[in-house]
């Protein structure tokens, strides 16, 4: 699943690159948004994220493309592959600039954990 951003001014920090916080909240939402797609019904809430690695600055007017993947499966928990790429609009050139893999646990009305459906 892709998702896409505009950096706009708002997302920068005092250098004027992108704030790592703001990456970190669109990671968490597009994953979740691809947990709780392919697995309906599910109560989905993050319970970590593995290895968060800045790889390069972005700048103002980028477009990122979030490239979502699950990675894995487990009775409760399933985990997302997440890839970020920023597009130059100058240059057309997309480079990977973030990676990480988070994780959800699927839980029931009373807040604890369930079993997730099957995936294909």
């Amino acid at each position: 699943m892709n998702q896409y951003k505009l950096v706009l001014p708002e997302h920068l920090n005092h250098y004027g690159y992108l704030f790592g916080g703001n990456m970190l909240k669109w990671t968490d939402e597009y994953s979740w948004i691809a947990a709780s797609l392919e697995y309906p019904g599910c109560k989905f809430v993050t319970i970590g994220m593995d290895r968060v690695e800045f790889r390069k600055g972005v700048n103002k007017g980028a477009i990122l493309r979030f490239e979502v993947q699950r990675a894995h499966q487990g009775s409760t928990s399933v985990r997302y592959a997440v890839s970020v790429y920023a597009d130059s609009l100058e240059t057309g050139e997309e480079e990977l600039v973030f990676s990480t893999q988070v994780s959800f646990v699927c839980l029931d009305e009373n807040g604890n954990k369930r079993a997730l459906p099957k995936s294909e």
